[in-house]
């Protein structure tokens, strides 16, 4: 019976670790609220530079400006939650967006 066990175990666990995907696996998008050239743009430059030599995946800069950065962090709010798309904000969009645009699509808290 304790044979019957350990095999039930051995196979479990051996079944267990392919399971585990390693992550990032592939390309993680971060989403500047901004046009291109700006101070946040290039800080995200930055971090992204960072971010790709410590994950070894690349970090790809989309800008997607508009509405006073609503219209990046919105699209940023909606994609998938699996971890490869990060945002890249700043006081102006979580602080004095919902102070100057009554319907927003995302929660800045």
């Amino acid at each position: 019976m304790s044979r019957l066990i350990a095999l039930t175990l051995a196979a479990i666990v051996s079944c267990a670790a392919p399971v585990a995907a390693q992550y990032p696996d592939k390309p993680i998008t971060m989403i500047v609220p901004f046009a291109a050239g700006g101070p946040t743009d290039t800080i995200a430059r930055i971090v992204g530079e960072d971010m790709q030599k410590t994950l070894g995946q690349p970090i790809i800069v989309e800008n997607v400006a508009g509405a006073g950065g609503t219209t990046g962090i919105t699209r940023g709010v909606q994609a998938k939650p699996d971890g490869y798309t990060i945002m890249m904000g700043h006081m102006g969009t979580h602080g004095a967006a919902p102070a100057l645009y009554p319907n927003l699509k995302y929660d800045p808290t």
